[in-house]
């Protein structure tokens, strides 16, 4: 019963950074666009844009900086875990994007994106439990994997926050041979104690460089 337990708030720790804070979400379909006035019909009706039938479409990317829409962006190294990264449940929703950077030669992902989850319940929208540079920070921009160590396409010896009490657990990540896949791990004391989860690589431009939300301090940090 005990490590079910373990088990079950490993999962939740991974998942609770991405959806867990509706207020940040920056995504809402179910949201209806204001309705404009019809324009006046041409003389000649232009053919019809054929319709597309399928499944939902994910999340959209966004490659046009706002600020500075000829920044190129950057490419990252596909045999690194450098770069964008979509979350999902096992439901297959889409929680939201983490952006992975090499820092002082350990490599740490921050949430970057967020999507809000139908029903779930309303948070904090600051790391009040988190210590230290990350006291009361924003959510969006936290730093939630932390520390990891590459060897090869595996990456030890990490940490991952869990924002909702400031529990940083173990961690550890291996990415697929393609380069497309990131195993994320969460676990208790030693590895077999722990819940991993796949994360889906995204393209290099789903976030222009300008947009990319820098990294969330909280404000005694921030006023040094």
């Amino acid at each position: 019963m005990r490590l079910r337990l373990r088990y079950t708030v490993i999962a939740a720790t991974i998942l609770a950074a991405c959806y867990a804070y509706p207020t940040f979400s920056q995504d809402n379909p179910t949201t209806p666009a204001p309705s404009k006035p019809a324009a006046p019909a041409a003389n000649k009706a232009a053919p019809a844009a054929p319709i597309k039938t399928g499944t939902a479409a994910a999340p959209k990317h966004d490659s046009t900086s706002k600020h500075d829409p000829a920044a190129a962006p950057p490419a990252y190294d596909h045999k690194t875990a450098a770069g964008f990264w979509q979350q999902a449940d096992d439901d297959g929703f889409v929680g939201g994007w983490f952006y992975f950077s090499e820092k002082n030669g350990l490599y740490e992902g921050r949430l970057v994106k967020m999507f809000k989850k139908p029903g779930s319940p309303d948070f904090s929208e600051k790391c009040e439990k988190c210590e230290g540079d990350q006291k009361d920070a924003p959510m969006l921009g936290l730093t939630i994997v932390k520390g990891m160590k590459r060897d090869g396409r595996g990456y030890e010896e990490g940490s991952i926050l869990d924002p909702r009490d400031g529990t940083l657990y173990h961690a550890q990540m291996k990415l697929s041979a393609d380069g497309k896949e990131l195993e994320v791990r969460g676990y208790l004391g030693i590895p077999l104690l722990g819940q991993t989860q796949v994360w889906k690589r995204l393209p290099d431009d789903s976030i222009a460089p300008a947009d990319i939300p820098k990294d969330s301090l909280g404000p005694a940090a921030a006023a040094q």
